[in-house]
């Protein structure tokens, strides 16, 4: 299912374009329209996204090397424009990194265990190890169990009832897995090992929607369909539904802004920029 990859945009666009904005280019080749709304700022080493109760958005901050046990880790909340609302607003962590909301819980992953948050106060409440979990990066929330990939060993893992359990694990198809998003009775998986989109089954089952997008990290929905996928080195691409990709945004340099776990609530999306210590906020529209 290789599907057709479209290089970047602006390039596709540029002959007969100059004046245009990348909006208007966008829309006019019948892509959704990605604007930036609001850059956030006071962040260290920001990486994942996730809603909060208030409508605005958890960010964690790894704050630091990715693996180290420091306790310097830690999760902002901010509002819905982007602001920071509170720098510090749970227990400190280690290197947290993808997050998931389930009951009353933030799901944190922390390289080798899942931290447990009271999702009001952000108190602990427990924390789950995972034996042999190596680099445990997105999560997402599907029926009564959360999930969290581990890009570290092509593994993704189930957790439900305090208990994580090996769900898929698959070297060859899921080496480097990262972005995880449930949507109904599937769940879309992305890889930074060959850049595929993934829609997996109940059963495990995967089917491929689309592949090429190098470093894939954080999957969103967009409204009235097909699928936003960042890749953290600093693009962030549109699939359609046929599985044809076009790259929106592409800023690939040594200093330019990542695009970490890319989150779409809404027509609100998030990303992380892991290099600059900032948030960006976009509207998506169709």
């Amino acid at each position: 299912m290789l599907r057709t990859s479209i290089p970047v945009l602006m390039t596709l666009l540029a002959a007969g374009c100059a004046a245009q904005t990348p909006a208007e280019e966008q829309a006019d080749a019948g892509l959704p329209v990605i604007e930036q709304t609001y850059i956030s700022q006071g962040f260290e080493n920001p990486e994942g996204a996730a809603a909060a109760p208030d409508g605005g958005y958890f960010i964690s901050s790894v704050n630091g090397p990715g693996t180290e046990t420091d306790g310097n880790g830690y999760v902002s909340l901010i509002s819905p424009e982007g602001e920071m609302v509170e720098r510090f607003w749970g227990a400190k962590l280690d290197a947290p990194k993808g997050m998931a909301v389930l009951g009353d819980t933030l799901y944190v992953a922390d390289i080798d265990k899942i931290a447990m948050l009271d999702l009001e106060t952000g108190d602990p409440v427990g924390s789950i190890p995972i034996e042999g979990a190596v680099f445990l990066n997105d999560m997402t929330a599907w029926g009564d169990a959360v999930y969290v990939s581990d890009s570290g060993t092509a593994t993704i893992y189930k957790i439900s009832d305090g208990t994580p359990d090996v769900w898929l694990q698959d070297e060859a198809l899921l080496g480097g897995v990262n972005g995880l998003l449930a949507d109904g009775d599937r769940m879309l998986i992305a890889t930074m090992g060959t850049g595929t989109l993934f829609s997996a089954a109940p059963d495990g089952t995967l089917t491929e929607i689309a592949t090429g997008m190098e470093n894939a990290d954080g999957i969103g929905l967009v409204p009235g369909g097909g699928y936003l996928v960042s890749s953290w080195p600093g693009q962030i691409h549109y699939v359609a539904e046929d599985g044809a990709v076009s790259t929106l945004y592409d800023v690939e340099a040594e200093e330019g802004p990542t695009q970490n776990d890319l989150t779409v609530i809404g027509d609100t999306v998030i990303v992380p920029n892991m290099r600059q210590n900032t948030v960006t906020l976009w509207k998506v529209s169709p």
